[in-house]
């Protein structure tokens, strides 16, 4: 796509190659996510779960999908046994996002993989993957930002922004999200 803006000319031609699927294919998904995923009146997991493994989403077993889910492509996704996306989670993969065994994507969190380089006039997109290790839990209405890696257990407390690495079985908070205590898992 090319274009004029006050700041000059801006073109992301190259990122089309990194979609990873045909305009027909990115047609067809975009209708299935708003009729089947955004939509909040679908509550089969099931359904969901069916039609993202024949866009080239790669599930484990157990994996619940909770309604309003939105999902940028599914053939960049990559999700473990027994996870959970919550309702009206938004994963903006533009790139791989791969998401472990027994992870929680709580309700309205986000999974960002790009962002735009505001030192250029041409404000170019910059992409890059996250990674949620298994048993990660990222709360309500948290943001991950591209690039993040989520060690082991780690928790992203809610509203809270990781904007950094989060190390294993430790909690953070706020925004930017800070280490406020460390994990401990009972048995």
């Amino acid at each position: 796509m090319k274009g004029v803006t006050n700041l000059g000319v801006y073109n992301n031609d190259w990122f089309k190659p990194t979609i990873g699927a045909s305009r027909i294919k990115q047609l067809c998904w975009y209708f299935i996510n708003v009729l089947f995923f955004i939509n909040p009146f679908n509550p089969s997991s099931g359904l969901k779960k069916l039609l993202l493994r024949w866009f080239g989403a790669k599930l484990g077993k157990g994996v619940v999908v909770k309604p309003g889910v939105n999902i940028k492509y599914p053939w960049k996704l990559t999700v473990g046994d027994h996870s959970w996306i919550g309702e009206k989670v938004w994963i903006d993969n533009l790139t791989d996002v791969s998401i472990g065994a027994h992870v929680c994507l709580s309700q309205g969190a986000m999974l960002l993989t790009g962002n735009h380089d505001y030192s250029k006039s041409t404000f170019d997109l910059m992409v890059k993957p996250i990674t949620l290790e298994d048993g990660v839990w990222i709360g309500a209405q948290s943001l991950v930002c591209p690039g993040i890696h989520c060690q082991s257990h780690s928790v992203l407390a809610a509203m809270s922004v990781a904007t950094k690495g989060l190390e294993a079985y430790t909690i953070y908070q706020g925004n930017p999200a800070v280490a406020v205590r460390q994990r401990v898992i009972e048995s």
